[in-house]
């Protein structure tokens, strides 16, 4: 009979720890080594909450910033680099930082200007030609905290962007209009007319074409 006890209780021991789950507690009592796609948690291999990995669906909208990245191209200003950029110096003005630009760029972008516009000596907003062309080769767009947000107003350049800004315009004007602004009207416009389409409230923000 105690043969059979004994027996009994091993038997009750060994069924109640075939239903024990060891858990891990970061995982907020997931299983170890058991993954699922569907428990609300990121856990295993996955990239993010029940995607990626191995055996979940690809992550929508995660960004992979692992590894090492290098700059291509920047544009903070469009057509700064194609315009002013000579033969051979355009991947270069790709890839220099910023803060470096102006020393490296502002003599070529200078004997550019004057040979664009050998006339010029002051533009709209009265920089001369260094002066104006060390601005133009730090091609960041500055955004200004407060007050207005224009590419050009007359007054304010290059404190931000709007939509409706037209950038080749107000390059060709700061380029070719000279201090009044009214000098080669037939270089101070590409003649594109201004888009007359709303723009769209949500990002990428675009027009439906006309």
């Amino acid at each position: 009979m105690k043969t059979y006890k004994y027996i009994t209780i091993f038997i009750a021991i060994c069924t109640s720890l075939l239903f024990v789950q060891c858990t891990d507690a970061d995982d907020s009592d997931n299983i170890i080594g058991l993954v699922t796609c569907d428990d609300g948690l990121q856990n295993g291999d996955e990239e993010g909450i029940d995607c990626g990995g191995t055996i979940c669906e690809a992550c929508v909208g995660i960004v992979d910033f692992s590894g090492t990245y290098v700059q291509e191209d920047q544009m903070g200003r469009p057509g700064i680099n194609t315009v002013f950029g000579t033969s051979g110096m355009k991947d270069s003005f790709n890839t220099t930082i910023p803060s470096s630009m102006g020393a490296a760029f502002q003599s070529s972008f200078e004997t550019k200007l004057l040979g664009l516009n050998p006339a010029y000596t002051s533009n709209a907003l009265g920089l001369d030609a260094a002066t104006f062309t060390t601005v133009l080769a730090n091609d960041v767009l500055w955004v200004a905290e407060t007050g207005t947000t224009t590419y050009f107003n007359g007054t304010e350049i290059l404190t931000g962007r709007n939509l409706t800004d037209d950038v080749i315009d107000v390059s060709l004007l700061l380029i070719f209009g000279g201090p009044a602004g009214t000098d080669n009207p037939t270089l101070t416009s590409d003649f594109v007319s201004a888009n007359d389409v709303t723009f769209s409230s949500s990002f990428p923000y675009v027009a439906n074409p006309n």
